[in-house]
């Protein structure tokens, strides 16, 4: 009975696992691509350098003409009073004093209108505003530089999630050779204890021995589907999107020059290339800055046009000419503006060299981690060989009565440890090699 029951649940897991055939193999390649495509993150990074963008843009129609109109229709709550004075227009022979005597005028208290129009190129402050674009152009690449952060970040998400499945998938295949094997002993210790050669316990020990296997599957099992879920999400696609994921490859053997993945890395990473154009900007944010030294000089034209004031009131006046503004005395407020901006470029200072360094210890320590995780993989590896021909023998000698039961379930967990070893430094190894690349800057 209870192997009739051990029976069906590897048939029940047998049945889930196969679920996946017939769907989609994705590889790494292709997940990358995906995520890199799909990525709402990314999608949202993307933005950001539109936005730089279109601000630059805007920025950019600051150095052409302004054109501007102002209307204003009003009700007068007072009229307005003139007096033209005797003689004022000048006292003539023929006719004497013009006007004869005091004339007063008044306008009647009634709706008027104004209109204005006004052209307006600004000429000195070209030198503020064209500085003010530089910074910006350098917020663009800013952006561009974050984009390509936030790319790498997603691609290195995605092999660790990548590389964490095909560990589980390896654990479920090591883990299923574990299941036969206690099935085989299983049916074994059965077949002694009704010869009476082998206790009823050592047969209660196979059984649970084999039901925690069983266990260990089912976990596995659910730690797959989860790790599919979160794989979709980085893809950006449905996560109860099925998929299968290509077996774990054997380690690369190629070899990195560590001075040579310096230099890459000072030249790839984007927190390099950050930190160079933040002091960029900072000092072209001071070069701005001290432009507002400069009164704005313009060159303006202006229409005025008058409705209902009267006969005597001008009906329009246009004029052409330049106009200053100039802010002579602040009370030292672009000076105290100009020593914070130049505060800020000496941090950039400072946080490039800082950027340098740590770029250059992140290369040093994941070099020397995926020296390590290739000495240790293949320790482990050979351990696993040997111990998977201490379990062959101890085998072949258990089905003749040659050994113990309990040698036999000790070999055993010799194996399951060496497999899970292995799988464990195949796993770092590849992490460790992902890490390396990423710490180089490496573009997907």
């Amino acid at each position: 009975m209870a192997m009739a029951k051990t029976t069906l649940k590897l048939l029940a897991l047998g049945i889930i696992a196969g679920s996946g055939w017939g769907q989609e193999v994705l590889t790494l390649d292709q997940a990358i691509s995906m995520a890199l495509e799909n990525n709402r993150t990314l999608r949202s990074s993307a933005l950001e350098v539109r936005k730089a963008q279109d601000k630059l843009n805007a920025n950019r129609t600051r150095q052409f003409p302004s054109i501007n109109f102002y209307a204003l229709g009003a009700q007068q709550l007072q009229s307005f009073d003139f007096t033209l004075q005797k003689g004022v227009l000048g006292t003539y022979s023929g006719t004497g004093p013009l006007p004869s005597e005091d004339v007063h005028l008044t306008t009647p208290r009634e709706p008027t209108g104004m209109f204005m129009g006004r052209v307006v190129q600004p000429l000195s402050s070209l030198i503020r505003i064209r500085r003010n674009l530089d910074t910006l152009k350098t917020g663009v690449e800013l952006a561009r530089e974050q984009t390509r952060a936030d790319r790498q970040k997603v691609a290195r998400e995605v092999k660790r999630v990548y590389y964490a499945l095909q560990q589980v998938e390896s654990s479920m295949r090591s883990t299923h050779q574990t299941v036969v094997l206690y099935q085989e002993l299983a049916r074994l210790t059965q077949n002694y204890v009704i010869q009476q050669v082998a206790l009823k316990s050592d047969s209660l020990e196979v059984e649970t021995r084999l039901a925690k296997a069983e266990q260990s599957e089912s976990l596995l099992l659910d730690q797959r589907t989860t790790g599919q879920e979160q794989l979709n999400q980085l893809l950006g696609r449905d996560v109860l999107t099925g998929f299968q994921i290509q077996p774990i490859a054997d380690a690369m053997d190629d070899s990195f020059d560590l001075a040579a993945a310096r230099q890459r890395a000072l030249e790839q990473r984007p927190e390099v290339r950050q930190a160079k154009l933040r002091q960029t900007q900072a000092e072209q944010d001071l070069r701005a800055k001290k432009a507002e030294y400069i009164p704005d000089l313009s060159a303006e034209v202006n229409s005025l046009s008058f409705l209902n004031f009267g006969q005597f009131f001008p009906k329009q006046s246009n004029s052409v000419g330049l106009s200053v503004t100039w802010e002579p005395f602040d009370w030292g407020r672009k000076k105290h503006e100009a020593a914070e901006k130049q505060h800020i470029v000496e941090q950039a200072r400072n946080s490039q060299q800082d950027a340098v360094n740590s770029v250059i210890l992140d290369v040093n320590d994941k070099y020397r981690q995926l020296r390590q995780s290739r000495t240790q993989l293949r320790v482990t590896r050979l351990s696993q060989e040997t111990a998977l021909e201490s379990m062959r023998v101890t085998k072949n000698k258990f089905a003749v009565e040659s050994v113990l039961l309990k040698e036999v379930l000790q070999v055993q967990v010799s194996l399951e440890q060496s497999n899970s070893d292995y799988q464990q430094a195949l796993l770092s190894f590849w992490n460790a090699r992902a890490e390396f690349e990423r710490a180089l800057g490496e573009d997907q």
